[in-house]
């Protein structure tokens, strides 16, 4: 895996284009911390590609979410409990 800064993006942006097929990813970062992730496409890929990330931030949110249910205990609700929060959430989002 090859790192690159917001500076090296900058300064040498048409060498990391011409490097991004052979390394395939690249971690953007900045102050030493990743921001991004560059990875190599096509025309004919785009859309697969497109998808491919959605499909895995998807199933990175549910595990979040089940994470976070089972740290507070609330995948041991009921489905009418489950209804009254889904109601008081929808309810606040309502009054803004």
């Amino acid at each position: 895996m090859k790192f690159v800064t917001i500076r090296d993006l900058r300064s040498r942006s048409r060498q990391i284009q011409n490097d991004l097929p052979k390394y395939r990813e690249m971690i953007l970062t900045s102050n030493g911390r990743p921001i991004a992730i560059m990875t190599a496409i096509s025309e004919e890929s785009l859309e697969g590609s497109l998808a491919a990330i959605r499909r895995a931030r998807a199933i990175s949110a549910v595990t979040d979410l089940q994470l976070q249910g089972a740290k507070s205990g609330k995948y041991k609700m009921r489905s009418r409990e489950i209804e009254k929060e889904i109601g008081e959430v929808r309810s606040r989002r309502a009054k803004g």
